[in-house]
């Protein structure tokens, strides 16, 4: 089942000024196609989840248009858009066992018990339940408990599922597993998703695409790639992983796509498309920490950089850096395999270059 938003705006009084109106999601519009896993990803407050309750029911659009498989679903309520929704709180039955927790939903609907029994079975397998039938949820764990959500959602075969930061609760270790967990099973049962969260990893982990959110507009669309290695504008580079962004001049724009860029300098041919682009602009070029190429300080270097280390953090199999660069802010690098290539200790002298190819350009504006 697809899911379409067109022109999607959510409007609220102000609780401090009734006469005020405040826009949680404005002009939102945006495709999901059948089987996808799609994630809305922003900062508290940039309306990612007023978009989901929208979708679910819980919210009505104060403009805009909400289809389902072709159906337009905006006066719909939640229990007749074949949608089920995920809760951060599990919201599973506390007095009920995990059989009659994942069966409620197929009694509201009136099936018969011999039925119940078999989705019951079945779905239980494929969570991994089946060891745990008659126990209570206060029986289990958190990671258990989740699935047991999940479960209750998907054998009511519903058109979509929505995750509404579903692993919020969970300590660090059991909700990365549990992002594999979940990916694996949307996967499997080609169930179309939307998974709101404000963690960029478990963005990626889960997704087919992502959908960056910030004050109720849409910042940028795209798969965890592209969201990553391209970001949109600052605010995208800036939210998703740690980000340098060096500013540098266009001094000729090279035919093909890409443009020579001055850094204090040094010049480097860097590929990409920037609109109204002229010589004399100031651009940031926006380089990912592990893009970095750190070595050690040579006089007679052509290295884009030269810098000191302030901070040095060891971590296995990365070591990271903070370098400061005279005349910019200082430059955060992480370096891998540490045992062939070394360790630099603060105060260590060091240059610091980069490959045109792991660079993004943005207007400096951005």
């Amino acid at each position: 089942m697809s899911l379409k938003l067109v022109n999607i705006s959510k409007i609220f009084n102000d609780p401090d000024h009734p006469k005020k109106k405040v826009a949680a999601v404005e002009d939102v519009n945006l495709e999901i196609y059948e089987g996808e896993m799609v994630s809305f990803l922003g900062p508290s407050g940039c309306g990612k989840t007023t978009t989901l309750r929208m979708v679910s029911g819980f919210e009505t659009p104060t403009t805009g248009e909400i289809w389902l498989s072709g159906k337009m679903i905006n006066d719909l309520p939640p229990n007749k858009r074949d949608t089920a929704m995920v809760f951060q709180s599990y919201a599973i039955f506390p007095h009920l066992s995990v059989r009659q927790n994942i069966a409620f939903g197929l009694e509201l609907k009136g099936y018969d018990k011999k039925t119940i029994e078999g989705e019951v079975d079945k779905i239980m397998e494929i969570m991994d339940l089946q060891d745990y039938s008659n126990r209570r949820p206060d029986q289990l764990s958190g990671g258990q408990q989740q699935r047991v959500a999940l479960a209750r959602s998907i054998i009511n075969k519903p058109s979509m599922l929505l995750f509404d930061e579903p692993l919020s609760n969970l300590d660090a270790k059991l909700r990365e597993q549990m992002r594999f967990e979940i990916r694996k099973i949307q996967q499997s049962f080609k169930i179309t998703s939307i998974y709101v969260t404000h963690d960029q990893a478990e963005a990626m982990i889960v997704s087919d695409r992502i959908v960056v959110m910030n004050k109720g507009h849409i910042m940028q669309i795209g798969t965890p790639f592209e969201i990553y290695s391209k970001p949109a504008n600052q605010f995208v580079a800036d939210f998703v992983g740690r980000v340098n962004s060096v500013q540098g001049k266009i001094t000729s724009l090279d035919s093909g796509d890409g443009f020579s860029v001055d850094f204090d300098g040094s010049v480097k041919k860097i590929p990409g498309k920037l609109k109204n682009a002229a010589v004399g602009d100031t651009v940031n070029a926006i380089v990912r920490p592990e893009s970095l190429k750190v070595k050690d300080f040579n006089s007679q270097d052509t290295a884009l950089f030269h810098g000191k280390i302030i901070k040095m953090v060891y971590l296995g199999p990365t070591v990271e850096y903070d370098i400061e660069i005279p005349g910019r802010d200082p430059i955060y690098a992480v370096t891998h395999n540490p045992i062939e290539e070394g360790f630099f200790s603060v105060g260590d002298e060091v240059s610091v270059d980069f490959s045109p190819v792991a660079v993004h350009l943005l207007e400096a504006q951005e």
